[in-house]
């Protein structure tokens, strides 16, 4: 029996492809490209949840009018070093990538600088937008929650209170940069839908049932009342991951003044976003030098049984979006399926496999 090899699309075409998607839709073409840009960055960097696989659900929330096309924030407070944005609803990743693109430039200035969002749309994915900075020679921090989502579990109670909470770190180094991407949670609820569709299950205990008990079922989640999602560090140590819950619910939807103590709204974001610039602080060549050395002792430390070498984070996204560069980029299966009557309806041509 032979079985089919995925295809291999050109990382250009699926930026063109999936930023005509969007424009179609009613997005202006300069914010489509920015979106259609991240999204298939995610995809490169091996973030397949976060990436075209979105593109179907954003272009819905476009078509039912939960995501806004058009207008520009509005600025609630600009201290120069600190901007508090209303989102509108529009892009969450044309928002996110903007406001980072801002917080950059006023960081050359203040040294540091921080933007938060309210009432934003999905963001996607944190890792994509980090080497904005990294290429500038910055640091940024990105968080990000949900206040009208629910999945996961405060450390030792079994109804849901906090999305997965995503936090991201961009840090410059003298080679490649340090890319961080974590989440309060053991998992994700883009994972968790897809092993559900895939009828698998999580590795481990990852979640618990609606009764409290813990589970690797992932349909656990789904059912009438729902179960939850363990907070990182399980069962033993989810205290962890539930301080870092609270310290990015603090940080999304605290400093942005609005969040969950305001009720339910539709899927979106509250966003953080902080940048600074190393050449204010100790310098730039310093800063590369302690994260250079940090970076390589941290490769050259022996592997432990079961490991082939050390890696940092970042590392096996870089490798990856460089083979899908060169060598094409494949998708995972289903999303050209689900983007296909998009591309109907809205009058563009789906790519073609290299």
């Amino acid at each position: 029996m032979t079985t089919m090899t995925p295809p291999r699309y050109n990382a250009a075409d699926l930026v063109q492809f999936s930023a005509h998607l969007f424009e179609m839709a009613g997005m202006p073409s300069d914010r489509a490209l920015v979106v259609g840009s991240s999204l298939v960055e995610a995809d490169l960097m091996g973030h397949d949840t976060h990436g075209l696989q979105l593109a179907s659900a954003y272009l819905d929330s476009i078509e039912h009018g939960l995501m806004t096309v058009s207008g520009d924030p509005k600025t609630l407070s600009d201290h120069g070093a600190v901007i508090t944005w209303d989102g509108q609803r529009l892009s969450g990743v044309w928002l996110t990538a903007t406001a980072l693109d801002l917080a950059l430039d006023r960081a050359k200035t203040h040294g540091s600088a921080t933007i938060v969002i309210r009432k934003s749309h999905h963001i996607g994915c944190l890792a994509a937008y980090l080497t904005r900075a990294t290429e500038r020679g910055c640091m940024a921090i990105i968080a990000s929650s949900d206040p009208s989502e629910c999945s996961v579990a405060p450390f030792g109670g079994k109804q849901a209170v906090f999305t997965p909470n995503p936090i991201a770190i961009g840090i410059p180094t003298a080679n490649d940069p340090i890319l961080i991407d974590i989440s309060a949670s053991i998992t994700t609820n883009g994972m968790t839908a897809r092993l559900k569709h895939q009828g698998q299950r999580y590795p481990g205990h990852w979640a618990l049932d609606s009764d409290g008990n813990p589970t690797d079922d992932p349909s656990a989640i789904l059912t009438d009342p729902p179960g939850t999602i363990l907070p990182i560090g399980g069962l033993e140590y989810g205290h962890k991951g539930y301080g870092l819950a609270l310290m990015i619910e603090a940080l999304t939807q605290g400093l942005s003044g609005f969040g969950r103590a305001d009720g339910k709204a539709s899927w979106g974001a509250s966003v953080f976003i902080q940048a600074f610039d190393p050449a204010a602080f100790g310098g730039l060549s310093e800063f590369t030098q302690q994260t250079g050395w940090i970076a390589e002792a941290c490769r050259a430390t022996p592997p432990a049984p079961g490991h082939d070498s050390v890696r940092l984070p970042g590392d096996g996204a870089l490798a990856r979006k460089r083979h899908a560069l060169q060598s094409g980029l494949q998708l995972h299966p289903g999303i050209m399926d689900n983007l296909a009557p998009h591309a109907e309806r809205l009058g563009v041509v789906m790519p073609s496999p290299r």
